[in-house]
């Protein structure tokens, strides 16, 4: 590490943000702690490598010479371990206690084969208060329910089964992108009927899908076991354990493989911000009442979060930070995912958890008594880990509070996060969709909304958020449009204000946010062309219905529908990403925000975006700013006949610079700028322009400039840009089959 252990008075963090020297005693005592814990770890356990292996030593591991269990379990008076191996009859099988509190056993081969066979039941019985309680193993790495009784408690599964049956990786991890485009996935979901769908049907039908629009990286929701369904997840009972609704751990496997074979990424949604309070199938099952320092979780009110009812780790425990750095592990290693997405990072971070705290961006909420030092300690190991293990891997933290430093490498003192997801982004959509008229939105307050992130620290963008797609609330698509999609979406008729609305703004809105947001784009399965109804996972209140809990794939795959329109807008965005790589630019310029207009120009990386959020202007020879001078032409349009629109905007337009003010001087510049070109912009329209042969542009210039004639950027006639016939109107950057590009290398970016 580049901060050696007594060095902790010159973190590169100050130099970034002179502002957090200040807080220099909270970064002084964090890095301290930090370093702190990683030694005594090395110390002890001889590297922190070595002790993220836990889960070869903790839970059910085979061997040569036979099966060892152990169990972390210090308030136990007496343990066995039970199962269909010895009819449940732990009077053999008594397990040992060690000074830690950690209960082992092992049991020999028989006959040559393991005492406990695979994808058999186990149980760690304990005695507590002169009480016996069984509890699925800590460790367990699959874990049963009986699907036809309500309420039946889960089974804990010895997974392990014979080479010949075990899932072999054939293809090796997809090189990490200059920037994720993500595609959030909930497997149990994902299928057109109304059941659960599994890892296997999701990655033959869904992953391609996937990949055709032109996402790098696939994000999956609810791996870890969770007997509760509806939580989406995010009430973990076993935390080892694949969910057993949609398949077995070797399906998982498949799953990973396909998507690495179709060259997507896969990162795991990890939950290490809390626990599930389910005694009986869970981690909580452990706790009897014991010390904080004998449990998982923190005793007490400290020990429960209020709002999610659930419990909440105590990450100062030994033994809890070699459980939770040994999760992730074992996801990377027998799983090859290349990363994770944290969620809950914001209760972590505080002993307030968030919990009705407004956060206006003082310091002063970020670094001060309020924040939980041992969390933040552990994702600072975490990540430490992680990237040593796969410098590759992909990190992302779900914070709402926007702490400074949470994305820069731990050993400038940071937390090692490598992005955040922008939460704000879509509480803006939400806000505007619901709450103000077309004519009340502010372009100034989208643009700042979208640009307004820490420098240096990257995000992920995204318009909409998962729970949007949950039952009680609605998707942006559902916003604009809602009960008309049901009854409009047909291309056989004419498209109604309402839909015609709707659709634009849907393009818009993802498109913006994508383009100017981030530094990474997220998007929900089934967002990227409007699916119309919300995600209601099986319960009482809707007599335990699958009817919701699905995607309506064939409603982007029926021709005469237009959902297909929004898919392909979709898949062009993606695919203009894949060929200028502007979401990795640090490039980005915003250089005209006009609220009486409603347009909004902007730079990231080489090309020039213009948004009209007009709902009836059209602008013709709008003047808009570039930094390079040159020939302009038609990248992506939104307003193309193939993405829905009405085919208003020319793509075989040249569109010529004029230099703007005195070389070298903004202020005498256009909006700043020191060249300008003009286009034409139709109302609810976004369209990104690209450079083009600067050489033969400049051939051409001098040619007119030699026979006295007026210069092309003056004598454009801006009416021309309209498109002059149905082939011109059709034509996009990509065709309009696919919209796959080869990357091609770009400039080095500019400041």
């Amino acid at each position: 590490m580049a901060t050696a252990k007594g060095d902790v008075d010159h973190l590169p963090i100050y130099d970034l943000d002179p502002k957090l020297e200040i807080f220099k005693d909270h970064f002084r005592y964090r890095m301290k702690r930090f370093l702190e814990q990683k030694g005594s770890i090395e110390e002890n356990e001889g590297s922190l490598e070595s002790f993220s292996k836990g889960y070869l030593k903790f839970g059910i591991n085979t061997n040569e010479d036979g099966t060892v269990y152990r169990e972390w379990a210090p308030a136990a008076q007496e343990a066995e371990l039970i199962g269909d191996f010895n009819d449940w009859n732990g009077a053999n099988h008594k397990m040992e206690k060690d000074k830690f509190g950690v209960w082992s056993i092992k049991i020999d081969h028989v006959k040559g084969k393991p005492a406990i066979p695979h994808n058999s039941k186990v149980k760690f019985r304990f005695l507590h208060g002169g009480v016996w309680v069984d509890r699925i193993p800590a460790l367990i790495r699959y874990a049963t329910v009986d699907a036809s009784k309500f309420g039946a408690p889960y089974d804990g599964v010895h997974w392990d089964p014979p080479a010949s049956e075990r899932y072999t990786f054939k293809h090796p991890r997809p090189s990490k992108p200059a920037a994720p485009r993500i595609y959030e996935a909930h497997v149990g979901m994902s299928g057109e009927k109304p059941a659960v769908s599994t890892y296997r049907e999701f990655a033959d039908n869904v992953l391609p899908r996937i990949r055709a629009n032109n996402y790098n990286t696939v994000q999956l929701m609810a791996v870890m076991e969770h007997s509760y369904y509806a939580s989406f997840g995010y009430h973990v009972t076993n935390f080892f354990a694949v969910s057993s609704r949609s398949g077995t751990p070797e399906d998982l496997k498949y799953l990973v493989d396909k998507a690495h074979s179709l060259g997507l990424r896969v990162l795991m949604d990890v939950v290490h911000s809390h626990a599930s309070n389910n005694v009986t199938d869970g981690l909580n099952g452990y706790d009897v009442g014991q010390s904080t320092q004998e449990s998982y979780f923190h005793a007490g009110d400290r020990g429960y979060h209020k709002l999610w009812d659930s419990r909440l780790f105590n990450y100062a425990n030994w033994e809890v930070l070699r459980f939770l750095l040994s999760n992730l592990r074992y996801w990377l290693d027998e799983f090859m995912f290349d990363g994770f997405r944290f969620d809950g990072v914001t209760s972590m971070l505080y002993h307030h958890h968030g919990i009705n705290v407004g956060f206006t961006g003082n310091y002063q909420e970020y670094f001060s008594l309020d924040t939980a030092v041992d969390a933040v300690v552990y994702m600072m190991l975490a990540n430490h880990l992680m990237h040593k293990l796969l410098p590759e891997a992909t990190v992302v933290a779900e914070d709402v509070s926007g702490m400074p430093v949470l994305c820069r490498p731990v050993d400038e003192g940071g937390v090692g996060f490598d992005y955040r997801l922008a939460m704000a982004i879509p509480d803006r959509w939400i806000d505007y969709l619901k709450n103000k008229d077309d004519s009340e939105w502010s372009m100034g307050e989208i643009a700042h909304t979208l640009t307004n992130r820490r420098y240096t620290e990257k995000c992920i963008a995204y318009a909409e958020s998962h729970d949007q797609s949950i039952v009680g609330d609605k998707t942006i698509a559902f916003l604009l449009m809602d009960k008309e999609m049901y009854t409009g979406m047909s291309d056989l008729q004419p498209a109604s204000p309402t839909i015609d609305r709707g659709i634009a703004l849907q393009k818009m809105i993802h498109f913006i946010t994508m383009a100017l947001g981030g530094d990474g784009y997220l998007n929900f399965m089934g967002n990227e062309f409007g699916h119309p109804e919300w995600i209601d996972f099986p319960r009482e209140g809707n007599n335990w219905s699958y009817d919701k809990c699905r995607r309506q794939w064939s409603l982007v795959d029926t021709d005469h529908l237009r959902y297909k329109y929004m898919n392909a807008f979709d898949q062009a965005m993606n695919a203009l990403d894949e060929r200028f790589s502007f979401l990795s630019s640090s490039k980005q310029i915003v250089s005209d925000m006009n609220d009486e207009e409603k347009v909004i120009v902007f730079e990231r990386g080489d090309l020039v975006f213009v948004f009209n959020f007009h709902p009836k202007k059209t602008y013709e020879g709008y003047k808009v700013g570039c930094d390079l001078p040159g020939k302009y032409r038609v990248a992506l349009d939104s307003d193309a006949l193939v993405f829905g629109g009405h085919g208003r905007v020319g793509h075989d337009v040249d569109h010529f610079t004029s230099p703007e003010g005195v070389p070298g001087v903004p202020e005498t510049n256009f909006n700043n700028r020191p060249n300008s070109f003009k286009v034409l912009s139709p109302p609810r329209t976004c369209v990104a322009y690209y450079r083009v042969d600067e050489a033969g542009a400049g051939r051409r210039l001098h040619a007119k400039a030699e026979t006295g004639k007026t210069s092309p950027a003056e004598s454009i006639d801006v009416k021309a840009s309209r498109a002059s016939s149905k082939e011109d109107k059709e034509a996009t950057a990509g065709g309009k089959k696919g919209w796959k590009f080869a990357r091609q290398p770009s400039d080095q970016d500019t400041k």
